[in-house]
């Protein structure tokens, strides 16, 4: 088949790469010129699993709009619905909220479809941008012609395993809004993979997919709560108390982010949360749920900051792991950088180094160290920390070295 793409960012490139191994012709339209410059050189700027052997072999072209619409049976539309960095969950909660920003989406979906109508036949658009509920029907559906046939198709993937996660996915969600776009749509998928189709109206699809996200946020925060919990209690130990409730798999339903560390990241949860306070404020809802969970995961990063000064006294102090989840390097939403940023709050000088952004010899050493393992990369395992080092670690998995204090947080 024939499949054009509307953004090939870190999303889009990545789920383009994917569909073009399974034997599609992929054609795509981004005026970004970083992207312009990833295609053209086969180097890819951040990691995901696969993407770079297979950017090396793909024949993928970047084409104007009008030749994305004349050249493409099927238009995935990738383009980012950001919120600024005040929203990304690496500072304090802000007291305002917002909703997403949609100047990119709204212009290259009114670019598309007025394509689409000069070319005179109809396309199937699959959208896969994620949005508050209500906003295809406000924002969207006024700037479509006639024959620009709309799916809502939001992905259930996250950074770094873009491509594994869009071939094995746990199921498809559809938004209908034609009919037969999404039996096109459905035929297409059935070339990838046969997970589940679970179909609704756009307004569903468009909320399924933030509180989606919101669900997971919500696990972290409470395990990271027991975490805390154990911590200050003797006689206990947050690991053996997950490992009994990850076998509730009825009503917990399942051992994923049962394990206390660090808050969650990424560019999509803390952004969905303060999305959804902002609707809540807006709904008048009797309580901001939303706003409680990223409450909890600023109150227990300052916590964490809290056992750092305890700990490193006197100490220079480095944070272990930039980026928001181990053996990436996307820094967006990351709990170590919000880390950091409480602590320079409170007049703290604190170093980072990554493994997977940083050189090897920017790693600070010394005697009179803290070490917080902010990112769960299995590079830390395996660093030889100087002698008289403190070690924090919230994920309990560094092993004791001679002369080295290690604190297993939660333990």
């Amino acid at each position: 088949m024939n499949v054009g793409f509307l953004g090939l960012g870190k999303l889009g490139l990545p789920t383009a790469l994917a569909i073009e191994t399974r034997g599609h012709k992929v054609v795509g339209y981004d005026p970004s010129p970083d992207v312009a410059r990833t295609i053209e050189t086969r180097k890819l700027p951040y990691r995901e699993v696969y993407a770079q052997e297979y950017l090396e072999q793909s024949h993928i072209q970047l084409v104007p709009v009008d030749d994305v619409v004349m050249r493409s049976d099927i238009i995935f539309v990738t383009i980012q619905t950001p919120h600024e960095p005040l929203y990304e969950g690496i500072t304090r909660l802000p007291e305002e909220r917002v909703d997403f920003d949609y100047t990119h989406l709204k212009s290259g979906m009114k670019e598309l479809s007025e394509s689409i109508e000069r070319h005179g036949e109809d396309r199937t658009v699959v959208l896969v941008s994620t949005v508050l509920p209500g906003t295809v029907e406000r924002e969207i559906r006024p700037l479509l012609g006639g024959h620009t046939k709309l799916c809502y198709n939001p992905f259930f993937i996250a950074m770094g395993t873009t491509i594994t996660d869009f071939f094995e996915p746990e199921f498809v969600l559809f938004g209908v809004d034609d009919e037969g776009a999404a039996q096109r749509a459905e035929a297409f998928y059935r070339t990838i993979h046969h997970a589940p189709f679970y179909r609704t109206n756009i307004e569903n699809a468009e909320l399924i997919k933030v509180v989606y996200n919101t669900f997971i946020s919500s696990k972290i925060a409470f395990i990271n709560t027991v975490m805390e919990v154990c911590h200050k209690l003797p006689g206990t130990d947050v690991d053996a108390v997950t490992d009994g409730l990850r076998l509730a798999t009825d009503r917990v339903i399942s051992d994923k982010y049962m394990r206390g560390g660090m808050g969650d990241g990424g560019g999509c949860h803390p952004r969905d949360n303060i999305a959804l306070s902002w609707l809540s404020r807006k709904l008048d809802l009797s309580f901001d749920w939303f706003e409680n969970i990223m409450m909890q995961r600023e109150k227990q990063t300052e916590w964490l900051a809290d056992l750092v000064q305890q700990h490193g006294e006197g100490r220079s102090l480095c944070i272990l792991g930039k980026s928001f989840k181990p053996e990436t390097n996307i820094t967006v939403g990351s709990p170590s950088i919000l880390l950091k940023n409480i602590l320079a709050e409170r007049g703290i000088e604190v170093t980072m180094w990554d493994p997977y952004i940083d050189e090897p010899e920017a790693l600070p050493t010394g005697a009179a160290m803290l070490y917080f393992v902010g990112t769960k990369h299995p590079d830390f395992q395996s660093l030889t920390f100087p002698n008289g080092a403190v070690v924090l670690d919230p994920w309990r998995y560094i092993e004791e070295q001679d002369g080295v204090e290690l604190v297993r947080i939660g333990s």
